[in-house]
């Protein structure tokens, strides 16, 4: 019996030793679910959907730091864009430009293409792409205040945004190609000239009239050695009328008479530039002697509308923001450019 009683107190023993452990595991297992519980951002079920941090406490606060990082909220969605530059072009460095637009957009993230990847190439053939370097933003750029407040610095294509680099005063870093003389183009010298001069230029526009002289004087002098273009670039926002007039040279165009009508509008524009209709676009074509029922039936049915566009589409995509802006081949010219600079610019690539 006393063997029997000492087997029995052994089992007891080691009962209790098991009873108490179970209690330990689960004193333990309470307070590790009451640490997790307790955290300020972590939770068991954001843990277990792998998500990191609680959502009912991070709504709680605007910013806060992990990591050694500082974690801010902003009400703005997140902008992911795409950089297209040239890794070996120093001046096609988009930092710069990525840091200003981090100081209005802060929620911009940008992924960095080279241009001659097939990456870039598919986005500079998709976009029409012509300089570097370019930031293609996603469709929600629409639903920042930032673009609220600066549509002018982009233009839509293929339901997203180009950022206009120009309109912030930033430099073209490199040109992927030049503007072409189209054949619906107003055009003045030799087709097969080495030499193209390419102009984009607004009726309308004060600078514009001056450097027309300085134009129409260069163009006798090498009508053999060069090719000259007009782009038609009308600054509606400004310049109410540039569109009609740029309508209107068209037309005369269309009967051979381009820079004749041209000569008109610049020399009247204070005058027509304070008209609303077309009234006046249609006397100068009386004083040409122009085809009336022709001209007036163009103008009217807005004729060469498409390719007015097109040609605004063309500067936007060289990021031509005013007029003139002139191509001597490759060299880029702004403003009221002289005669002698006209020319000595023609003289260099000759």
């Amino acid at each position: 019996m006393e063997e029997k009683n000492t087997n029995l107190e052994t089992e007891i023993g080691n009962d209790g030793n098991k009873e108490k452990k179970i209690k330990n595991l689960i004193s333990l297992a309470i307070l590790l679910l009451g640490l997790f519980l307790g955290s300020l951002f972590v939770d068991i079920g954001q843990l277990i959907k792998s998500a990191g941090y609680s959502q009912k406490n991070l709504n709680k606060t605007d910013i806060f730091e992990v990591s050694g990082k500082t974690w801010v909220a902003y009400d703005s969605p997140a902008l992911p864009i795409a950089v297209i530059t040239d890794d070996s072009c120093p001046s096609c460095d988009p930092g710069e430009i990525l840091a200003w637009l981090r100081r209005v957009a802060p929620t911009i993230s940008a992924e960095k293409i080279n241009f001659d990847s097939e990456q870039g190439k598919n986005l500079i053939s998709e976009f029409g792409i012509k300089t570097l370097p370019a930031f293609i933003f996603e469709k929600n750029l629409e639903q920042t205040e930032f673009f609220m407040e600066a549509q002018i610095l982009f233009y839509a294509k293929a339901d997203k945004y180009i950022l206009n680099v120009q309109t912030l005063g930033a430099p073209v870093g490199k040109y992927l190609e030049l503007p072409k003389i189209n054949s619906g183009d107003a055009v003045f010298g030799n087709s097969e000239a080495k030499v193209k001069v390419v102009i984009f230029s607004d009726f309308q526009c004060p600078y514009c009239k001056v450097f027309y002289k300085a134009l129409r004087d260069t163009m006798k002098n090498y009508q053999d050695k060069v090719l000259f273009g007009i782009k038609e670039f009308p600054l509606v926002e400004i310049h109410s009328q540039s569109e009609n007039a740029a309508l209107a040279s068209m037309c005369a165009l269309e009967q051979g008479k381009f820079w004749e009508y041209a000569d008109i509008l610049y020399a009247k524009q204070s005058q027509w530039g304070e008209t609303k209709d077309t009234a006046s676009f249609k006397t100068y074509a009386r004083t040409l002697k122009l085809n009336e029922n022709d001209f007036n039936g163009c103008l009217d049915g807005k004729k060469y509308q498409d390719k007015i566009n097109a040609d605004i589409s063309d500067a936007q995509n060289f990021g031509i923001t005013g007029t003139p802006t002139i191509f001597v081949n490759d060299k880029i010219e702004t403003g009221t450019l002289s005669a002698e600079d006209l020319k000595r610019d023609i003289e260099e690539q000759l």
